[in-house]
């Protein structure tokens, strides 16, 4: 029996096929998007240099072949300095190009780096357990909401997964479409997942050398998500990945 042909993702494709697509508001001349949404109110906490950090050393290529998801973690905490590190290598914003776009430590279409970056931090030394926003512009944290309630929240829209309760760090990707939209119209929200696979492999490769575990996560709640985080309509949940201490083989 031949697999169902007309489901909406045929009809995504289909609609976001090259030859279908009308102007796009940056063809239209219409100004860009921020490069970054409003940091909002709420406590800052400077990250260390990234550059500062002596990472372990691990061939790349026994990176790559030892990467696995991992969802038995210790609860051991990671140091700021680790997650600065792996803030870095997952969204670090290398250089700002005259304001117009960012080049980063991730590939993503037309440099249009749509993602903002929300934190479930529980073990982190040094940093009070709550959601938290990774402002990539000037490399800190803003709090969001602290405490363990949201944690809570945050694994019931994952479902429950027992490891994402137990992380040292839950790391939520959400997209700004309009910032990917403005320059590519509706076929931009393919890329948007492209990109997501860009930061999430980053994280887990950059997991490695420094003795932890990464699990992907694409089962969640949207609208269960956006509440959790506090989003408007005009970003979405994209990808979630957990991250702990592994446990000694």
């Amino acid at each position: 029996m031949s697999a169902k042909r007309d489901g909406i993702g045929r009809e995504f494709l289909a609609a976001t096929r090259a030859e279908f697509i009308s102007p796009s508001d940056q063809m239209l001349g219409l100004p860009q998007p921020l490069l970054e949404l409003s940091a909002g109110d709420g406590p800052e906490i400077p990250l260390p240099d990234p550059s500062e950090f002596d990472v372990p050393p691990l061939d790349l290529w026994e990176a790559i072949v030892r990467r696995e998801s991992v969802r038995d973690y210790t609860p051991d905490p990671i140091s700021l300095q680790e997650l600065s590190y792996l803030l870095f290598a997952t969204q670090g914003v290398r250089t700002v190009v005259g304001g117009e776009y960012t080049l980063r430590t991730v590939p993503s279409a037309g440099a249009r780096h749509a993602f903002e970056t929300y934190l479930l931090i529980q073990r982190v030394d040094g940093v009070p357990p709550g959601l938290y926003r990774f402002l990539a512009l000037d490399h800190r944290l803003r709090e969001i909401e602290p405490g363990r309630r949201v944690g809570r929240r945050v694994a019931a829209a994952c479902y429950h997964q027992p490891f994402v309760g137990e992380a040292a760090v839950v790391f939520l990707w959400t997209a700004v479409p309009y910032r990917m939209t403005w320059r590519y119209g509706e076929r931009g929200y393919r890329y948007l997942f492209l990109d997501a696979g860009h930061v999430c492999q980053n994280l887990y490769l950059a997991a490695e050398p420094i003795g932890c575990g990464v699990c992907a996560v694409g089962a969640f709640d949207d609208e269960a998500a956006a509440a959790a985080l506090g989003l408007e309509d005009d970003q979405f949940l994209v990808y979630v990945a957990a991250l702990g201490r592994r446990r000694s083989p």
